[in-house]
């Protein structure tokens, strides 16, 4: 009997995939001359590579949520929920590396700090238009935090198609008003650019799902993914508080927020409060 191994494609296919493995380098893949050429340290001090590495590293990790994201919402309005969950997964395994590169950047020392600090001119991660799309698309949205942006026009554009879009959760409150669940209609169709607020015919609603979770499995199933991805956020959200603190304490930040202040501030704020507060009625 022949070896399948050893059976050989077809040429022609085969010549293809031996072009382009011959063409392509594992660093002209990846584009590696641009991505390890963008660390670029102004003030010539040791701890400032650091600094730029976790940043930029936690702007591709955003990258790749914002990606799985916007293709789970997708999935959600089209009521074909086995692709998010695996999606939704992978977006946690992200959110568990960026929780842990507060860290990494946690042995620097204030002092270390200090020493480059003045090089970061008005730069801050506030300026991140990327967590602010995050933000967007989980439904923390305010019209006023785009105007940070204003001197990016493209990005800019972004974020307001994105302030004017249905969230996340919108889409799973419309999937579950499609299912035949009480939602209101001012929950569903509504101003998409104002932050969501909770409505208690909403949490009768998940509280129907968690009570009859075998019925609904999949809408569970949902919930608890959506859940997850609120608590690793905030995780993520805590850990960078912690972080500033301990290499700041209370001075104001790069770009002239508040610092620890801001940060306390925003950790208050959820995004599907339902699924939460359902808790304490089960």
């Amino acid at each position: 009997m022949t070896d399948p191994r050893d059976q050989k494609p077809d040429n022609q296919m085969a010549g293809i995939h031996w072009n382009l493995d011959r063409s392509l380098s594992y660093g002209q893949y990846l584009q590696l001359d641009k991505v390890l050429g963008a660390q670029k340290p102004l003030s010539g001090q040791h701890d400032e590579m650091l600094f730029i590495v976790i940043h930029q590293a936690s702007e591709l990790w955003l990258k790749l949520c914002l990606h799985e994201l916007a293709a789970t919402r997708a999935q959600i309005r089209a009521d074909d929920l086995e692709p998010a969950f695996k999606m939704l997964s992978r977006v946690a395994r992200a959110q568990a590396q960026m929780i842990q590169s507060w860290d990494v950047l946690g042995t620097m020392t204030p002092a270390d700090y200090m020493r480059f600090r003045d090089s970061l001119g008005q730069s801050s991660g506030f300026q991140s238009w990327q967590y602010r799309l995050l933000e967007f698309m989980l439904g923390n949205k305010d019209a006023k935090l785009i105007d940070v942006h204003s001197s990016d026009p493209p990005n800019h554009a972004l974020l307001g198609r994105e302030l004017a879009t249905p969230s996340l959760y919108d889409e799973t409150l419309k999937l579950l008003a499609r299912r035949g669940f009480a939602i209101p209609r001012e929950r569903i169709e509504r101003d998409w650019t104002k932050s969501y607020e909770a409505h208690p015919e909403v949490e009768a609603a998940w509280l129907a799902i968690y009570r009859d979770s075998n019925a609904h499995w999949d809408l569970y199933e949902l919930a608890e993914k959506l859940v997850d991805l609120e608590y690793r956020l905030q995780q993520w959200r805590f850990a960078h508080l912690k972080t500033v603190e301990r290499i700041i304490g209370f001075k104001r930040g790069t770009g002239g927020s508040t610092g620890v202040g801001y940060l306390e501030h925003v950790l208050k704020r959820g995004f599907f409060p339902e699924l939460i507060s359902l808790r304490t009625s089960i």
